[in-house]
């Protein structure tokens, strides 16, 4: 695969079955399957209505790969960005493709004047974690994730 072939494109509504899938396919890697109880229904309504955005790493008309994020509040910071997800199919992981997705989602929160990007990653995700430190990243280890599920 030729890096220099690989195009970042906004999605379109009619991408979101293939997003839907990736999503499926991170839960999977993440050992949570079961975990992914939402529909394609509602991503289309969301999507509208402009509650996520999400790029997309093509290769020959192909969607190799995704970030999906959306624009939050930080009281500390200002506006920040919440990268909910971003996956790299296998088969095309280590040939610089989560670079260029991951590069043009910062971008993106540059340019939309975001103080900040955030987002969460598994501590057992070795690879991940390797990929975050190498942009610099800060992992935090001391706030603890709190959640309620309706």
């Amino acid at each position: 695969m030729d890096i220099n072939s690989i195009k970042i494109v906004n999605a379109q509504e009619s991408d979101l079955p293939e997003i839907f899938e990736l999503v499926k396919q991170l839960a999977l890697y993440e050992k949570e399957p079961e975990s992914v109880t939402t529909s394609i229904a509602e991503y289309q309504k969301c999507f509208r209505e402009g509650v996520f955005e999400v790029i997309l790493a093509k290769y020959n008309e192909d969607t190799i790969g995704m970030a999906l994020f959306y624009t939050t509040f930080s009281t500390w910071k200002g506006r920040m960005i919440y990268l909910e997800d971003f996956i790299v199919k296998e088969s095309y992981r280590g040939q610089g493709v989560g670079d260029l997705i991951f590069d043009h989602f910062i971008d993106i929160s540059k340019a939309k004047d975001a103080k900040l990007v955030k987002w969460q990653v598994l501590d057992w995700n070795t690879p991940a974690i390797k990929f975050y430190h190498k942009k610099n990243a800060t992992i935090e280890k001391e706030w603890w994730n709190g959640k309620i599920i309706f």
